[in-house]
């Protein structure tokens, strides 16, 4: 059978002054490090066979994938499944002593982190993250592909793929990092995580 490898990209750092969570929101775009950090990942597919380009459609995962684009000589093609994750506290800010979070109006969204009860429920984005993930496996069946996507949506084809709860606490999914998963034939032997831009 032939090796075929998938990789996931996390897009780089993202132009957030305000320091809401943005979810699905259009409109924002990488910051200057964000593409520094977008061009080393970039660079380290060098003299790879990258076969097959795919990105979410969010301008974030799409400026991500310009110099994936330049190093592979490839088209990028827009995949829907592996958008970011709906969130009902989209806009708000969730982090720090001016977390929106702690006004009580929206406790009752929290009662369930499990599904979790604020947003898509983890099954659904991994039941929809793997099947783009096999469709970029057959595309690129013996060589490689890259799929550029977002924070949740890789964690949960990580612990999919590791056969581990899809509720969590940690995540392991740096901006700009890399989650490869290699395939013999149609079934997934093994996952390796990397982080070519950590230094930036």
């Amino acid at each position: 059978m032939s090796t075929t490898i998938v990789h996931l990209v996390r897009h780089g750092e993202v132009h957030n002054p305000e320091k809401i969570l943005y979810g699905t929101i259009p409109g924002y775009h990488l910051s200057s490090r964000g593409r520094s950090q977008a061009a080393r990942t970039a660079r380290s597919f060098e003299g790879h066979d990258v076969t097959y380009l795919g990105a979410s459609p969010l301008q974030r995962a799409q400026e991500t994938s310009e110099p994936f684009a330049e190093i592979t000589g490839l088209e990028v093609d827009t995949v829907e499944d592996i958008v970011e994750a709906g969130n009902r506290f989209e806009g708000l800010r969730t982090k720090g002593w001016r977390s929106q979070l702690w006004n009580p109006v929206r406790w009752p969204l929290m009662l369930n982190p499990i599904e979790p009860s604020w947003g898509e429920a983890y099954v659904d984005i991994a039941d929809r993250m793997m099947k783009a993930v096999e469709r970029a496996r057959a595309q690129a069946e013996g060589h490689e592909a890259i799929l550029i996507s977002h924070q949740l949506p890789i964690v949960m084809v990580q612990r999919s793929a590791r056969d581990l709860p899809l509720a969590h606490a940690g995540r392991e999914c740096d901006l700009a990092s890399v989650t490869s998963l290699v395939f013999d034939g149609d079934q997934l032997t093994d996952i390796f995580y990397s982080t070519p831009a950590k230094e930036i």
